[in-house]
């Protein structure tokens, strides 16, 4: 059965009406299509959404994606997490998840900003804030809630970074100096703010929680591979029933399951940019069988590999907002 958990903004008496509609405008200047789109900031991409959306997968990398309105609905393995603008999520490791856009109209779009985070990024802020950093409080790796993606509201300090970040795309000769500093504020911001104990929990090292995001790097970097839990378990100075445990309340998956996804995904993506025939996908994703990929790309994407790709690209698109 799916929990649902509701993520709705607590809106604020000192958030600024000016800077969300601000954030507003910029978002949409900005995304002229309904798709997730590049940005002339490396690490920023937009999403936009006119109307709500079927459930489309993806692989969240760690970043913080800012909701500026609209709302949406992802499912991470049996769990389901609701959220509406204006509110962000951190999502601290690499994870398979299914997107669905609840609310948005060609008036009132769906619009995030997804700001893509590096772990040490998070690591070197805490080390220069010392005793000023949010304690990792205990470490128990999920005692509400998935603390691998988990959302807050946006105060208007937040709202304020943000809007600094995304100007600096109209004045395009300032973003090589001035956006690692705006991008480092608003790390700072969400450190200090709600998911702080929770970012520093997976950045400190020999944290159960940064060892299950090591385990998950390893499992990332080599997930054609056979998976061996033994040298998973091994290698994160865990034990078999540890890792695995600890591991479902990180992912809400097990180690296998997150395996598949990300086999299915990459294979998708290999069919779809470099034209790689079914059979020859599954081969270089780490699939023996092609029948056996067969079915279970149709049991997560709900239809054959042939048919899913002529879809996708019979619609012409290209990415889909998550």
């Amino acid at each position: 059965m799916t929990d649902i958990l509701p993520m709705q903004a607590t809106y604020s008496t000192d958030m600024s009406t000016d800077t969300l509609q601000q954030l507003s405008k910029i978002v949409r200047r900005w995304t002229p299509l309904e798709e997730l789109q590049n940005t002339a900031i490396a690490e920023v991409q937009l999403i936009r959404a006119d109307s709500a959306t079927s459930y489309c997968s993806a692989v969240y990398e760690p970043c913080i994606c800012f909701v500026i309105q609209g709302s949406k609905t992802v499912q991470l393995g049996d769990r389901e997490i609701v959220y509406s603008g204006p509110s962000y999520m951190a999502s601290a490791i690499h994870l398979p998840v299914l997107g669905r856009i609840d609310h948005a109209s060609s008036s009132h779009p769906y619009l995030a900003v997804k700001v893509s985070v590096e772990p040490q990024d998070v690591a070197g802020l805490i080390l220069e804030l010392g005793d000023k950093a949010p304690p990792a409080g205990h470490d128990a790796i999920c005692s509400e809630m998935d603390c691998g993606l988990s959302s807050a509201p946006m105060d208007a300090r937040m709202q304020e970074a943000l809007y600094r970040l995304l100007s600096l795309l109209d004045t395009p000769e300032d973003i090589k100096v001035l956006s690692p500093l705006a991008r480092r504020e608003l790390i700072y911001r969400a450190l200090m703010g709600g998911l702080g104990s929770r970012m520093r929990r997976f950045a400190t090292t020999d944290s159960q929680a940064n060892r299950i995001a090591r385990v998950i790097h390893t499992l990332k970097e080599n997930f054609t591979q056979p998976l061996r839990i033994r040298e998973l378990a091994a290698a994160a100075n865990m034990s078999e029933s540890t890792l695995y445990h600890s591991f479902r309340e990180v992912t809400r998956m097990s180690p296998l399951q997150f395996q598949k996804k990300l086999r299915l995904h990459e294979a998708r993506r290999l069919m779809l940019a470099e034209g790689l025939e079914a059979a020859t996908a599954s081969y270089r994703v780490g699939y023996e069988s092609p029948s056996h990929f067969s079915r279970e790309y149709s049991r997560m994407f709900g239809a054959p590999p042939r048919a899913d790709v002529s879809q996708i690209r019979g619609a012409g698109v290209t990415q889909q907002p998550a």
